[in-house]
């Protein structure tokens, strides 16, 4: 019996994911993730087939030693499954539905400063992979892209007549941001004296290449950021999505649209891309401190 009914949630889980991929186009990752989830679910409640909301906020309950960040992403991966299965006619009703999420503190993203950007992008170029470095982080910063985006760029995705790169976001969508000069400088240098001496006559159509003729991967990447600001005395916890955080931040502090932003970075709801107002925000609070009226009488 109890074989069978695992067979019978691998069969469901598995068309889930299914679903997932070929008709929501969610990208390797996500689905390893909720995969994942799933599995762990099932592990603490064999027969989630049958389970009510008891049971449910008492797993949910059990996760709050990682917070309530995770309670929450659990939540989610649940309630989307129990959503397809009652739509699919494999369930009557979802048990997560009445559950309530747990409250989150909303975390604000960490970012760079202006000077400390300069001091990262400030690279000493000797080496073909130095060049590569460098227009990688200018790209990054110049287009806020996410890492996984950044190293799966093709050669032909960047269209130098017309300052865009045509980036492959989540989902399988497509978007257009521009690139500035300086990107557009180092990118073009990169492609057309050093990329063909990392190539050493073999093929590749990937635009950023490692040491084995092969894509970037994004560990080869974050270790190089890691090993970079070291070099450049930047004491703070940076990673590829830091540089998206401060790209945001900065563009915001300058005037742009919110709108726009959200266009460049991808976001498919805007409410995302508003989090940065906060650190927009705070920055106007800061520098209103310069106002020569801004004293507290004495």
């Amino acid at each position: 019996m109890e074989k069978t009914m695992n067979h019978l949630l691998d069969m469901y889980e598995e068309k889930y994911l299914d679903y997932l991929q070929y008709e929501r186009k969610l990208s390797l990752n996500t689905l390893l993730s909720y995969r994942y989830h799933l599995q762990q679910f099932h592990k603490v409640i064999p027969d989630s087939l049958h389970c009510d909301r008891n049971e449910l906020e008492h797993f949910l309950f059990s996760m709050n030693l990682d917070g309530a960040r995770t309670q929450a992403h659990y939540l989610t991966v649940l309630k989307n499954y129990y959503q397809f299965l009652v739509d699919e006619n494999d369930l009557t009703q979802n048990p997560c539905d009445l559950i309530i999420p747990p409250k989150q503190s909303q975390k604000l993203p960490k970012y760079l400063t202006i000077e400390e950007v300069d001091r990262l992008l400030t690279l000493d170029c000797r080496t073909p992979y130095d060049y590569r470095n460098k227009a990688m982080l200018e790209l990054l910063y110049a287009t806020g892209m996410r890492i996984t985006e950044l190293v799966s760029l093709r050669v032909q995705d960047v269209d130098f007549d017309e300052d865009f790169v045509h980036v492959h976001g989540k989902g399988d969508k497509m978007r257009i941001v521009p690139m500035n000069d300086t990107a557009k400088k180092y990118v073009l240098l990169y492609l057309s004296t050093y990329r063909p001496l990392l190539l050493r006559n073999h093929y590749s159509d990937a635009l950023f290449l490692n040491n084995r003729f092969q894509p970037m991967s994004r560990q080869g990447f974050f270790k190089i950021l890691k090993k970079l600001c070291q070099e450049k005395g930047i004491c703070k916890e940076v990673s590829p999505h830091v540089i998206r955080h401060s790209f945001a931040t900065h563009l915001l502090n300058h005037g742009a649209d919110l709108r726009i932003v959200q266009e460049l970075l991808g976001h498919a709801d805007i409410s995302t891309t508003q989090i940065y107002t906060h650190l927009s925000n705070e920055k106007k609070r800061q520098d209103y401190t310069y106002h020569p009226r801004n004293k507290k009488e004495s």
